[in-house]
């Protein structure tokens, strides 16, 4: 297995460029997962570490761009003011170790269904940057995710950033696991509001072959509070519109049976789960509209 370890983006798109078959390795906390269980042997691996501009975040405009190598503990620590979804998604990934190395990138390029990043990203707009020797292009994060671990990524492209508009009203994330922590999740699920547009984002993780927008449950609770005045002058909602959310968001899931849990256990979990978020996300609302 060849090791190529370039100094700068540039040199690193050469390389994938080169040996579109190398394995793009940044935080390695899914690839070295896959080399130790001998579930995949690439001829190669382009390790990212040393790509300075991976490992950067800045502002542009309203939008937070975030590079591809930017580690979990980070975006904690210095984003959760300005990304508080994907904050609270990097809160639940693995240890404290897992989320010194792990990053959102890797994340994208792994496409796991059940990777913890993914709903935030959907529901909070996200796009992620990619780049080749050819250029650039950008990717709504709903056109991303093609299937369990494929991911719209050309094979000599690597991800440089994933950009996410600054929330600018609450934002949750929830998942079930087996256990509480260190966990793969059963299930998970991300709400946004996003009142300028009278709208409401709402996404699963690890229900489907791929994360998935719940649309029919965004556009239901959108109409709701757009038809009763609620976005202007919020009032507790009511445990009908509450319940009829989650209903929504388990149908729009398509799990399957397996060791972490049923397909009907993960349905149930994502309508508590998308009934207890909202009520997390609304009771923080009439503070962000004062």
């Amino acid at each position: 297995m060849d090791f190529l370890r370039p100094d700068s983006l540039a040199e690193a798109l050469a390389l994938k460029a080169q040996r579109p078959d190398a394995v793009p390795i940044a935080g390695g906390t899914d690839v070295m997962v896959e080399l130790n269980f001998d579930h995949r042997r690439p001829a190669a691996l382009l390790d990212l570490t040393r790509v300075e501009d991976l490992r950067t975040w800045d502002v542009d405009g309203d939008s937070v761009r975030v590079g591809a190598g930017v580690p979990y503990t980070r975006i904690i620590e210095e984003l959760g003011d300005r990304l508080p979804g994907l904050a609270m998604a990097s809160r639940t990934v693995g240890s404290p170790q897992i989320r010194n190395r792990g990053t959102v990138g890797g994340n994208l390029g792994a496409a796991s269904p059940a990777g913890d990043a993914h709903p935030v990203l959907l529901v909070a707009d996200a796009v992620v940057e990619v780049a080749s020797t050819r250029g650039t292009r950008r990717i709504a994060a709903t056109d991303f995710y093609l299937g369990v671990k494929h991911n719209a990524l050309e094979p000599d492209e690597l991800i440089t950033s994933v950009r996410l508009p600054a929330a600018r009203a609450p934002q949750q994330f929830a998942k079930v696991g087996t256990r509480n922590a260190m966990v793969i999740a059963v299930c998970s699920f991300a709400v946004a509001l996003h009142p300028e547009q009278r709208r409401v984002g709402a996404a699963v993780g690890s229900a489907a072959p791929t994360p998935l927008r719940a649309s029919a449950a965004e556009e239901f609770l959108s109409g709701e509070l757009t038809a009763t005045g609620q976005w202007e002058s919020p009032r507790p909602l009511l445990d009908s519109v509450k319940r009829r959310f989650g209903e929504l968001v388990a149908e729009a899931a398509s799990p399957i049976d397996d060791v972490r849990g049923s397909a009907a256990y993960r349905k149930h979990a994502l309508s508590v789960l998308a009934r207890r978020t909202l009520g997390w996300a609304w009771q923080d609302y009439p503070g962000k509209v004062a």
